[in-house]
């Protein structure tokens, strides 16, 4: 199958998904308290600033999709999912309103974030709003699995808070004071935890035993690291027409992503010339200069075979879930197609 299709095929899956939660998520995030509701439909790109209905580009709906399709995988009813799916719907967004503060990006999904609109304290607390609607959806949904699947989630919550922790505090590290493995660790507990929570949950509600179960969890998992490599690539040679970014946005921040600690821990000129340029300020000659110093250092070849590895490993995951590739072809669908996009 070609990679056009492949591409096709998930666009389609995700669609589908996002049809299928975006009526329940909708009408949960209209039970906020009007200051709150205002801030969150415009993050989800539903209101403009002033309130007027907007088009914006919507998340992709990539999380939800893998509840649906790994309970689907595993014989359960994707419907019976749903509430779940928007839970996990919830709490990303709800680590995206935090991050673009504490990151100060000024941009997403080709708009101006909200905090940058309503003011930092505003999309903090907004924030903390969906949280608190993805806690109460499980807790209300008479599945049997819900119980377990809160407790999964809530605890995919703390690890993303250490995750999410640990990326602030590298920034504060010197260039040579993040190793790869911390670096790994960080990405795993950023982004990967709530990918395996997602399959994990699908697989909660399709009645699945704990080994299938944690199969999943595991499929999720190396799939979302290499989603966070193909992430920290495009967050230096994205192209910001498509990522709605400034270019090397990641080099701005001075961020210690993937292809950086590689490239700093590559032993390289280009790399110790990588470090002394991250021990000042990044105007856009030295953005240019220091992205040209991590690919000479090698640490964009050396992201892109990681995840090349990672999604391996995940396939390898996948097969010890659903061993009928058939059952397995949508989660490997979208796994590809993680690892294969652009922005």
């Amino acid at each position: 199958m070609s990679e056009a299709v492949e591409g096709h095929e998930a666009l389609a899956l995700l669609e589908r998904a996002r049809e299928s939660v975006d009526p329940l998520l909708r009408e949960t995030v209209e039970t906020l308290p009007l200051s709150l509701r205002g801030i969150a439909k415009y993050h989800f790109g539903w209101e403009s600033a002033d309130g007027a209905p907007a088009a914006a580009a919507a998340g992709k709906a990539i999380r939800p999709a893998l509840v649906l399709a790994s309970a689907r995988a595993l014989g359960g009813d994707p419907g019976q999912a749903l509430r779940a799916a928007v839970a996990v719907e919830l709490i990303h967004n709800f680590t995206l309103l935090h991050d673009d503060v504490i990151d100060e990006d000024p941009t997403r999904r080709h708009r101006p974030t909200a905090w940058t609109v309503f003011g930092a304290p505003g999309a903090i607390i907004a924030g903390d709003a969906l949280q608190a609607l993805a806690v109460r959806m499980l807790s209300e949904d008479a599945h049997p699995a819900a119980r377990a699947a809160s407790e999964r989630l809530a605890a995919c919550v703390i690890e993303l808070c250490e995750g999410q922790q640990a990326d602030c505090a590298f920034e504060e590290r010197g260039p040579y004071e993040v190793s790869l493995d911390e670096c790994l660790a960080m990405a795993t507990a950023k982004t990967g935890a709530l990918l395996g929570c997602a399959c994990a949950i699908g697989a909660l509600y399709a009645g699945a035993g704990a080994e299938r179960t944690a199969a999943l969890d595991a499929f999720g998992r190396e799939a979302g690291l290499a989603f966070q490599l193909i992430d920290d690539l495009i967050g230096i040679w994205g192209d910001p027409g498509r990522t709605g970014k400034p270019a090397g946005a990641d080099l701005v921040a001075h961020k210690k992503s993937l292809p950086v600690v590689a490239a700093l821990a590559s032993g390289t000129p280009a790399g110790a010339e990588l470090a002394e340029l991250y021990r000042g300020p990044m105007t856009g000659a030295a953005v240019s200069r220091a992205a040209d110093a991590v690919e000479r250092a090698g640490g964009r070849d050396w992201a892109q075979l990681q995840a090349s590895d990672r999604m391996a490993a995940a396939v390898q995951e996948l097969s010890r879930a659903v061993p009928d590739p058939g059952a397995a072809g949508e989660l490997l669908i979208l796994a590809e197609f993680v690892t294969r996009r652009t922005r």
